[in-house]
């Protein structure tokens, strides 16, 4: 069966810690946040509260200390019930990348920290899926209340169909409709590559390194596609053993990928959609504050500013 592998290239352990402080321990090591110049738009009372972010993907460790109070219901397509426990990874890395529990004196910090997770699963535990499962949870999500949806999902023989017009498409643009920011990874195979119809309201997003400069893996060349950290990302994985904590369990780790990238704008358009903005004026702020002083076309529009598009 063809399908779709959820995008992520790289696993380091991070030995985890705790602390009886509100402040987060594990905080200083996440790059990305001031990278990204989220802290100057938590200081403006931006931090998501009230909305909700679906990711779709592996699921999440619903017992992970760093998500569970940040965790809403959500549903697992693999499985058919009510219950979508990560039994790989990466949807745990993902979730927290984008609204860990933030200020709790454990682990990290959250990119939207008062956003709510919504776990939907569709990817297995080898982090594959098809079209039809995908299409259902993002109906879901839209559904239920999410106002962002995360699709950290890299391809695998699905990319000519799409460009024609598959049923993905119809899926953002239902999503769309129900106001919902469809947020989508552009994939690692570091090629130029336009996923999804030019028309399809989505945003595509391409990882960048610590330096400010394109992933060596990075795929470019979508249309509008703006660009976030996607290289040594820290953020929470299962406190069990799954196919992505074969090197430990401490609750933590670091990965690389547009996986990584693309719940970080995410987090902002929580940021955003918490200042009351519309889906499509979420998605327009984003691509007009992102910044490429180089012009380096594989940066795409450039990288994301938080502090900048909460302020305009």
């Amino acid at each position: 069966m063809r399908g779709w592998l959820a995008g992520c290239v790289v696993l380091v352990a991070v030995a985890g810690c705790g602390s009886s402080a509100k402040a987060d321990p594990m905080r200083d090591q996440q790059w990305a946040l001031n990278a990204m110049k989220l802290p100057g738009a938590w200081k403006r009372d931006a931090t998501g509260r009230g909305v909700t972010i679906a990711v779709v993907d592996t699921g999440a460790d619903l017992g992970h200390p760093d998500l569970k109070d940040n965790l809403v219901d959500g549903y697992d397509f693999v499985d058919n019930d009510d219950e979508p426990k990560d039994q790989n990874g990466h949807g745990t890395h993902v979730s927290g990348i984008a609204a860990a529990v933030t200020d709790n004196g454990v682990g990290i910090a959250g990119s939207a920290p008062d956003a709510r997770i919504m776990p939907v699963r569709a990817l297995n535990t080898l982090r594959s899926g098809d079209n039809a499962t995908i299409t259902k949870a993002i109906l879901w999500a839209a559904d239920h209340g999410a106002k962002v949806i995360n699709l950290s999902l890299g391809e695998s023989g699905l990319m000519s169909r799409l460009i024609k017009g598959g049923v993905l498409n119809q899926a953002f643009t239902y999503a769309h409709g129900k106001g919902a920011v469809v947020v989508a990874a552009a994939g690692n195979d570091g090629t130029a590559k336009q996923p999804y119809r030019v028309s399809t309201p989505v945003l595509i997003v391409g990882a960048s390194d610590q330096r400010g400069r394109p992933a060596e893996f990075t795929n470019v060349g979508a249309q509008e596609q703006v660009t976030a950290p996607g290289v040594g990302v820290l953020s929470t994985l299962p406190t069990y053993r799954t196919p992505e904590t074969k090197d430990g369990t401490s609750g933590y780790g670091r990965l690389d990928g547009t996986s990584m990238a693309a719940p970080q704008v995410s987090a902002l358009a929580a940021l955003l959609a918490g200042q009351g903005r519309t889906p499509d004026q979420i998605m327009q702020t984003i691509r007009q504050t992102a910044t490429n002083p180089a012009r380096d076309p594989r940066l795409g529009l450039g990288i994301v500013d938080a502090a900048a598009a909460v302020q305009q």
